[in-house]
């Protein structure tokens, strides 16, 4: 039917032409932003699940800081505790030397007084082995304690405590070598001392490379979540820029089919002449 006033022809090419710029609008949004999802409206279940994973590895931020510190915490006790182990050592020798009954008065208490001054330092080695307030070596250290994952779930090293008198360090604070049998004495005591540092030492080294691994497979935990997120929303440009080649040629169509059959109209007025 010819009618002036219903252009069927010019509704059906302009419901393209509308079309043909959406679609060139979603387009370029994706060449914006670089993600073919953009919000719930898009996908919402495809959103949904990557806004999870999202959560997941900014809290993996957090693991990752925590892991770090204690591996610092750790490692200033190592540091500390083989200092001790050094100084233990030179207190033995001060000790086996002090054992020999053929010293003078003066040559043993040179060597008591070798022996209080590495004792001594020993106590302050122990009392500055800290980082971020943590100290394990002190007396009544706590365990320390770091997050693990996302969930909250702890990963746990155990304080090693080298003051003296205790139970890895069992030279007294008041430890000397006055005399021969002291002396003699002690170097069976600084034995048992070392041999427990060792162990200690042994313990944190362990602790320290188990969340210094860990530490590492967070970090590629967080790099695969990551990449999964980016599999989940974001645009394939190649893709997107030869449609919006298509679309745009599309758009150009549509408006000179648009303007022919707008003209359509005028063709009825030839009937009358």
């Amino acid at each position: 039917m010819n009618s002036v006033n219903t252009n069927v022809g010019a509704m059906v090419a302009l419901q393209q032409l509308n079309k043909t710029n959406s679609d060139l609008f979603e387009v370029q949004g994706r060449i914006n932003t670089g993600k073919r999802i953009n919000s719930a409206k898009d996908n919402g279940a495809i959103w949904a699940i990557a806004q999870n994973q999202r959560a997941t590895s900014s809290s993996l931020n957090t693991v990752k800081e925590s892991l770090q510190r204690a591996v610092s915490t750790v490692d200033v006790a190592l540091s500390a505790g083989e200092s001790v182990s050094d100084l233990l050592l030179q207190m033995k020798d001060k000790a086996l030397a002090a054992s020999d009954t053929s010293l003078d008065t003066a040559a043993r208490d040179a060597l008591n007084a070798d022996f209080k001054s590495l004792r001594d330092q020993v106590g302050k080695v122990v009392a500055n082995a800290e980082f971020n307030g943590i100290n394990l070596l002190k007396s009544g250290a706590a365990n320390l304690t770091a997050l693990a994952n996302a969930t909250g779930t702890k990963m746990t090293v155990q304080a090693q405590v080298m003051a003296l008198g205790g139970s890895v360090v069992t030279v007294a604070a008041a430890a000397s070598i006055g005399t021969a049998g002291a002396a003699s004495t002690m170097v069976a005591t600084l034995n048992t001392s070392i041999a427990n540092v060792s162990a200690s030492l042994s313990k944190l080294g362990t602790g320290s490379k188990s969340i210094s691994q860990h530490l590492n497979f967070v970090g590629k935990l967080q790099d695969t979540i990551d990449a999964g997120v980016g599999n989940l929303v974001d645009a394939d440009l190649a893709k997107e820029s030869a449609r919006l080649q298509s679309l745009q040629t599309k758009q150009q169509l549509g408006v000179q089919a648009l303007s022919i059959a707008n003209g359509s109209s005028q063709i009825l007025l030839g009937l009358f002449r």
